[in-house]
């Protein structure tokens, strides 16, 4: 299996609701994983049938006050600027649009762009670049 088609099934598995891929060709097996976005909770109710409840909305004050996180969707390399000696895509204090590049995670020499998931301003960001980093590490966080 070569490069270009184990970062079509990343990238597939990044932008859909599939949590896990198993692909097998030939002798080689490729297996792609990633945690859900959304953490569902299960009353006793619904425990014995009924479908998950969506979790609760934050009242507006504690979500003016509160920042989102940003966490890595894969494991990989985490390189915080497009290449070595260049400057970081963000800072702290940055504002970011939906959308833009906040990171790069290399995994098996395929790159991946971690995207903001909103706009917002950069109140958190990792010191790790150039270091490992695991599916759902906490890469920033947006205000």
């Amino acid at each position: 299996m070569d490069l270009s088609k184990i970062k079509t099934l990343i990238d597939f598995v990044g932008h859909s609701k599939i949590t896990e891929l198993r692909v097998t060709e030939k002798d080689l097996t490729v297996r792609i994983f990633r945690t859900p976005d959304v953490e569902w909770t299960l009353t006793p109710n619904e425990a014995a049938g009924t479908s998950p409840k969506p979790p609760r909305e934050t009242s507006s004050a504690t979500a003016k006050t509160s920042a989102f996180p940003v966490k890595a969707p894969t494991f990989g390399i985490l390189h915080r600027a497009p290449a070595p000696g260049q400057e970081p895509f963000v800072d702290v204090g940055d504002t970011v649009d939906e959308g833009q590049t906040l990171f790069i995670i290399e995994a098996m020499k395929v790159l991946s762009t971690v995207a903001a998931p909103r706009a917002g301003r950069i109140t958190q960001l990792t010191e790790i670049d150039g270091g490992e980093v695991e599916t759902g590490d906490v890469l920033a966080e947006i205000a």
